[in-house]
């Protein structure tokens, strides 16, 4: 009900004690995430702490923002469980939009004005997210594009401690969208190269419905530098990148023909934002370790019984004696392919390197010391190597009924090809028949010196 000018610092002006901004907080982990508790306003108490603070960011809207906040208002009014703010963020207006503001502010519960003397979409969202003191920030376009039906699907994920950011998305099946071709055109070739540069897995960076829990948002917001339209883009790649979930909500939207967003001006601007952060991203500039797992109690940090912890490390001294065996394999039989032919050669090759791959995973990858059992082993390894031998000779067998004559290169794909698909058979034969659990024991740290 007031209008704020305290924030006009920036983001620096978190109106909370310091232990909870950027130099507290923001340099730790994330907690884990928990429901939000269940509480009801109480008129006899005033307004208190709103769960939900819904941000309009506005530029010369004198027009639009009083039907849109009377109808936000009236919508979460009537069905939004908890308290609730909506906070109009007039940045550098030069019309009559703040004296809109001023006056919803007065007249409304639970609504305030911020004015803010620079322009910039994300410099508003910055600004008063940063000061808010709501467990969830959201923001909406002012014109109201997107159906208000969607926005307690997209905070409730945030509430009940499911995920990080919620986003509302134009581009899904289940979406309905009426708007021009161009604008179709240019957001979901925007979104391609989001996916094609960055990786990114969401699928809509620019619909202007989006929320985020506050303290994500108290570590997140400092890593994001673009004031402007990148800002939402920016802010979601690298929540992404630091493992952080993000709830996508399909959402009802009718564009607005009167939109002031130059479209041209903003792609250009983007474009260098996606070539900025992918390079950051590339050389490791960005701390995103501050947001790694934080999600507290990670069902993959727990002990798992029926599976043996050493499989991981087995798993890679496999695939390292499988590597360096198959660069022997293929050594042997280019050399043996000298003087006979390719079936003689591929047996030979497979015979000699299946000897040296059984030794080295009975040492390192299972941890076999000793020469007990070494002959057995040996003898069932050569089973093993059978298996290989019927996959590549029978593939050598096939690739010649084929072509006829095929070229050294293309029996070497062949080759490489029937030997990936036998790894997997041969690593699970050597785990549960040639080395089992009983036969083996973990290696002592001298052994690994």
């Amino acid at each position: 009900m007031t209008t704020d000018s305290s924030l006009r610092s920036g983001p620096g002006t978190t109106g909370r004690s310091s232990g909870d901004g950027e130099g507290g907080a923001a340099h730790g982990r994330l907690p884990g995430r928990e429901h939000l508790p269940a509480l009801a306003p109480d008129p006899a108490a005033g307004p208190g702490t709103p769960v939900l603070d819904v941000v309009v960011p506005v530029h010369n809207e004198e027009k639009d923002l009083r039907p849109c906040v009377v109808r936000l208002h009236g919508h979460l009014a009537r069905t939004f469980p908890y308290p609730f703010r909506i906070t109009v963020a007039d940045n550098a207006s030069t019309d009559a939009t703040p004296a809109v503001a001023a006056a919803l502010a007065a007249e409304l519960p639970g609504v305030r004005s911020v004015r803010l003397e620079e322009k910039g979409r994300g410099r508003a969202l910055r600004t008063v997210w940063a000061a808010s003191d709501a467990p969830v920030l959201a923001y909406m376009d002012v014109d109201l594009s997107t159906d208000l039906n969607a926005l307690l699907p997209l905070v409730a994920p945030l509430i009940s401690g499911h995920s990080d950011l919620a986003i509302g998305s134009r581009l899904t099946r289940s979406s309905r969208v009426v708007r021009g071709p161009k604008r179709e055109f240019v957001s979901r070739a925007y979104n391609l190269i989001l996916r094609s540069s960055l990786a990114a897995g969401f699928s809509d960076a620019q619909c202007g419905f989006k929320a985020i829990r506050r303290e994500v948002a108290e570590r997140l917001l400092p890593m994001v530098e673009d004031s402007g339209w990148f800002f939402d883009t920016e802010l979601l790649v690298l929540a992404e990148r630091a493992g952080l979930r993000i709830h996508e909500v399909p959402v009802d939207w009718i564009d607005d023909p009167d939109s002031t967003v130059h479209i041209v001006r903003t792609a250009a601007e983007d474009l260098k934002g996606v070539w900025r952060v992918g390079r950051a991203l590339a050389v490791g500039a960005l701390p995103l370790d501050r947001l790694a797992r934080p999600f507290g109690d990670d069902p993959r940090d727990r002990a798992l019984t029926g599976v043996e912890r050493g499989l991981a490390r087995q798993l890679i001294g496999f695939c390292v004696v499988g590597a360096l065996s198959t660069l022997f394999y293929l050594a042997l039989y280019s050399l043996f392919r000298l003087g006979v032919g390719p079936q003689f050669a591929n047996g030979g090759a497979l015979l000699v390197s299946a000897v040296a791959n059984t030794a080295a995973n009975r040492r390192l990858t299972f941890g076999v010391r000793g020469r007990g059992g070494a002959v057995r082993h040996q003898a069932q390894g050569l089973v093993v190597f059978a298996v290989g031998l019927a996959l590549t000779s029978g593939s050598l067998a096939a690739l010649g009924a084929a072509t006829g004559s095929p070229s050294h290169t293309t029996e070497l794909a062949v080759l490489i090809t029937a030997n990936l698909a036998a790894t997997v058979l041969r690593f699970l034969l050597l785990r549960a028949w040639v080395f089992p659990t009983g036969a083996r024991r973990a290696p002592a740290p001298e052994d690994l010196r």
